[in-house]
């Protein structure tokens, strides 16, 4: 929760695109790992951890082509 709750002021709040990808990436591997640990103990857990997944994955592309292009 606070690699999601950085996130936010560090992009939209400070500008700081290039922290704001470290971040987004350093929650995209504990999202990860959360599904596949999850998954050991109800995929059904798992699988409805798939649509952050999906956002948060979308949100780090986002966030890198506007930190490459700016």
């Amino acid at each position: 929760m606070l690699l999601n709750a950085l996130w936010t002021p560090l992009f939209f709040g400070a500008g700081k695109y290039g922290l704001a990808f470290v971040d987004i990436c350093l929650l995209l591997a504990a999202l990860g790992a959360t599904v596949l640990l999850a998954a050991r103990v109800d995929r059904r857990a798992s699988w409805l951890l798939t649509p952050y997944l999906a956002w948060v994955s979308y949100a780090a592309a986002l966030n890198l082509t506007l930190w490459l292009t700016n």
